[in-house]
């Protein structure tokens, strides 16, 4: 059962959300929104992510801490590495899946790796509701934007509903990150889903799953390459230009056999990408 301050609906919260700025999709195409979530390259060294970015034309990456872990790393680590980034052209527009806690000074060293990294954006999935009080707080303190992402439909923001009423009456800064295979493996309409959010979708995981069912009734999702699974793309991707969506794409695959050869995999998302721009 969910806490009862969950039910409390502000009347501005939900809908100023739609007020948060960022970049425009312009009729350039959604080509230019597409960028890295780097599990899709967790087999890869710091310095193999970026000669892999470098070889398929894409500037923004979503790190994970197996690439940059400010829990481990020092400043002066953490600062070299950022030097890489820069003088190869290439942009940590994100982190995350980041851990969070019910301690605010813990969460507070997010916001600081944040900031030092000039990130306006860091990804979350909290396992407590209540740590969202303090994540709001420090979104509001650090002017950094929140989106919590999800997994299956079991988990605890794997309902649309549910991450609607946890966020939906708070700061306009805290909103979602989409994770559209994950949404079409719970047999959800990824457009529909996006359209629900009324603007607070901050990020977008671009991934695809294919949904069968067990002898026994159950449904399986696995990956498959971005475009041939189930996922709607065809009306999400109405939707992102529609809104003006001003987020990422950020190709990512939870399989570990496209992991181990992420280079097609990758290749064919941004060919699927860039194929639908032609065809508007």
């Amino acid at each position: 059962m969910l806490p009862r301050f969950l039910s409390r609906w502000a009347a501005h919260g939900w809908m100023a959300a739609s007020m948060v700025l960022g970049p425009v999709l312009h009729a350039a195409g959604l080509a230019d929104h597409v960028a890295i979530q780097t599990w899709t390259l967790r087999n890869l060294s710091f310095d193999q992510v970026i000669e892999f970015a470098r070889r398929h034309d894409i500037k923004d990456l979503q790190l994970i801490p197996n690439h940059l872990d400010y829990n481990k790393e020092s400043r002066e680590q953490l600062a070299a590495k950022k030097a890489k980034l820069e003088a190869a052209g290439l942009r940590a527009y994100t982190y995350g899946v980041a851990g969070t806690s019910m301690n605010k000074e813990e969460n507070r060293k997010l916001f600081e790796f944040a900031k030092f990294m000039g990130m306006k954006l860091v990804v979350v999935e909290p396992g407590d509701f209540r740590i969202w009080d303090n994540l709001e707080e420090l979104a509001k303190e650090y002017d950094i934007r929140v989106a919590v992402h999800n997994h299956g439909i079991k988990s605890l923001y794997g309902n649309p509903a549910i991450v609607r009423q946890v966020i939906g009456h708070r700061d306009p800064r805290l909103g979602v990150c989409l994770d559209v295979g994950w949404i079409t493996s719970a047999n959800l309409d990824a457009a529909k889903v996006f359209n629900d959010y009324n603007g607070r979708v901050f990020d977008i995981h671009l991934k695809d799953k294919k949904v069968q069912k067990t002898a026994k009734g159950d449904d399986v999702a696995n990956d498959t390459h971005v475009g041939q699974g189930d996922a709607n793309y065809a009306g999400l991707f109405k939707a992102l230009v529609a809104q003006g969506y001003t987020g990422r794409l950020a190709i990512e695959t939870d399989s570990q056999d496209f992991a181990r050869q992420p280079d097609e995999f990758v290749r064919r998302a941004k060919e699927f990408v860039s194929n639908h721009d032609a065809a508007r």
